[in-house]
C-alpha cells in the first residue's frame, strides 16, 4: 500500500490530515489538525478503508492532533470494535497533553493501549 492523505475541513474551518503508510504488516495512520464534528465522517470514511483486510494491525499517529471532540472519540471507538472484531489490535502514540486529558477523563485512555512513541506503538499491535 503506498501512502496515502487526505484532507477536510473540520466545524471550525480548520483542517484534519488523514494520512497512512504500511510498515509491514502494520498499517501506520497519521492524524492531524482537529478530529471533531466536521472532520468525523471523512476520518471514519478513512479508516473504514483500511479495515477491509483479515486481522488488521493498526497504529494511530497522533503527534500533530491538535484537538479531538466527542465525535472524534467516537470514530475512534467504532475503529477499534472494528478491529477487536476482525481479531486484530490498534494502539495509538504521541497524544498531546491536551488529547491525552480528554482521553483520561473519558475514561479511553483504558479502552486503548497508549504507548510513548511508534516503536512502542508497532511492537503492541505485532
Amino acid at each position: 500500500m503506498l501512502p496515502s492523505n487526505r484532507r477536510s475541513k473540520s466545524g471550525r474551518g480548520q483542517y484534519m490530515e488523514f494520512a497512512q503508510e504500511q510498515a509491514g504488516d502494520v498499517v501506520i495512520v497519521r492524524l492531524a489538525g482537529r478530529l471533531d464534528s466536521g472532520a468525523a465522517r471523512s476520518t471514519e470514511d478513512g479508516f473504514n478503508a483500511l479495515l477491509t483486510g483479515d486481522s488488521p494491525h493498526l497504529v494511530v499517529d497522533m503527534t500533530k492532533l491538535d484537538y479531538i471532540s466527542s465525535a472524534g472519540l467516537r470514530v475512534l471507538l467504532v475503529v477499534a470494535k472494528k478491529v477487536q472484531q476482525a481479531k486484530g489490535k490498534v494502539a495509538l502514540f504521541g497524544l498531546s497533553p491536551n488529547v491525552r486529558e480528554v482521553f483520561s477523563v473519558s475514561g479511553f485512555d483504558t479502552i486503548f493501549a497508549i504507548q510513548p512513541d511508534s516503536a512502542a506503538a508497532l511492537a503492541a499491535v505485532r
